[in-house]
């Protein structure tokens, strides 16, 4: 599920921090589908271990996701809008629980929920390496999250970071991001694969 918290600064003027709040607020109403792709550096609360997982990430409004990552293990997490199917390549295992149990105010709910503005509270923070930052405060008490951020260049989503309860920050950077293009239904369904168990939680 980590991985699942698994995608959110501006020192001018008081516009250019609106501008952040706003590329936010743009990409969750304009943009209703997508794909990127991804790379993880999860780094250890003591600031000195470091793993780093890369894949591709596709969404459709409201509530449909797939990450997957590729390197250095495979693992699928899809959402169809009702489940989220998690699938570890490695043991060939599945689980599967309720959205509503799962995304919550996460970071997947804010790339691909439908309530942005009743789920959170957004507050620009300063650039940091060329990275408008806008900082998403779950409204409801979240303890599995400590910080939330996203970061745009412009209109494009650049970069998320996550710091879990547990002090563990997450950072994806995203590329090769297109908006708004087709992406077929059948991405967001998951197929138990021959002979893996499943865990329905």
């Amino acid at each position: 599920m980590k991985k699942l918290l698994i995608a959110l600064t501006l020192l001018s003027s008081g516009l250019a921090h609106a501008d952040a709040v706003d590329a936010l607020r743009d990409f969750a109403r304009d943009v209703k589908s997508g794909k990127a792709n991804f790379t993880q550096t999860v780094t250890a609360p003591d600031g000195k271990r470091k793993k780093t997982s890369s894949g591709s990430f596709e969404f459709e409004r409201p509530n449909r996701f797939r990450f997957v990552y590729a390197k250095p293990f495979e693992q699928t997490i899809v959402a169809d809008g009702s489940k989220v199917w998690i699938y570890d390549a490695d043991l060939n295992q599945a689980s599967s629980r309720k959205l509503a149990d799962a995304l919550g105010a996460t970071p997947a709910a804010l790339l691909a929920g439908a309530n942005l503005e009743r789920d959170f509270t957004l507050k620009a923070l300063p650039v940091d390496g060329g990275i408008d930052w806008v900082q998403a405060v779950p409204r409801q008490a979240e303890s599995t999250i400590q910080l939330l951020k996203l970061g745009f260049k412009g209109k494009e989503l650049a970069a998320m970071e996550i710091v879990d309860g547990f002090g563990q920050r997450s950072r994806l950077d995203f590329s090769a991001v297109q908006a708004n293009v087709p992406v077929t239904a059948d991405r967001f369904q998951f197929k138990l694969p021959a002979g893996a168990d499943l865990i329905e939680q």
